[in-house]
């Protein structure tokens, strides 16, 4: 029991140290000498404190109020030209789901990066708050002048590992849900129907969409719904988005 205590510590706790996990122990009635915490430990596979690396979940957990995620979706859009297709930007809230989409454009270059990120970083209207850390791929969208200008806006970039599309789960779950749930089910007629629809998707995922991630609640729940009174079904997008409340 006691080598599994120590083991617990020190997975939990990339920066304990023998000594430190040692005192841990004592103070937990166990009095036990530093070489056989040391001995457990390499038995186990585990490192020594300097080079158990920080878990993922401790640094999510460290700054939650603080994160965001951003990456793209795909759509394919006909057009006069035929089906083009479109990178839709958008960044999500860790702590709250909240999702802002950014923008649409079949050209996703560096400029188009910039000015959406401008309007998000925006003092007045941008959703955006310094300080915030901003999680993304390495995509090449993400270019050294994108994170020199988010860097300059009191951003702080973290990029996720080379195909570890878990470390960025949130908005990989987003996109999940976009996709199955809405554009997989509809063609958008141009890019003026693409912004429609994703907008009200949006709209429903904020205030219609019961969440797993939050207790099965709804984003924004903007009153507390009648105990009693007639069923009534709120249609988006023909019946593709359906949401149900009591009538007042």
């Amino acid at each position: 029991m006691q080598g599994e205590i120590r083991v617990r510590m020190a997975v939990e706790n990339p920066s304990w140290g023998y000594t430190r996990i040692q005192g841990a122990l004592k103070n937990l009635g166990h009095s036990v000498a530093r070489a056989p915490v040391a001995r457990i430990l390499r038995r186990q596979g585990i490192p020594p404190s300097r080079e158990r690396p920080l878990q993922w979940r401790t640094f999510l957990r460290a700054h939650w109020s603080a994160l965001l995620a951003a990456d793209f979706f795909t759509t394919e859009v006909w057009t006069v030209r035929g089906l083009v297709t479109y990178y839709t930007l958008f960044v999500i809230e860790l702590h709250t789901r909240r999702v802002h989409v950014l923008g649409s454009t079949p050209y996703p270059d560096e400029a188009f990066v910039i000015q959406t990120m401008r309007q998000l970083t925006d003092h007045v209207e941008g959703g955006l708050r310094a300080p915030s850390i901003l999680i993304c791929d390495r995509d090449r969208k993400w270019s050294a002048a994108v994170q020199h200008f988010l860097t300059a806006a009191g951003v702080r970039i973290v990029q996720t590992p080379f195909r570890a599309p878990n470390c960025n789960a949130y908005a990989e779950r987003f996109v999940r849900a976009i996709k199955e749930e809405c554009l997989s089910k509809v063609i958008p007629l141009g890019e003026r129907h693409l912004r429609w629809t994703v907008a009200e998707f949006v709209a429903h995922y904020h205030g219609e969409r019961n969440h797993q991630g939050l207790d099965n609640e709804l984003i924004d729940a903007l009153h507390q719904q009648p105990a009693c009174g007639l069923v009534r079904r709120r249609q988006r997008l023909g019946g593709i988005l359906s949401f149900y409340h009591r009538a007042a």
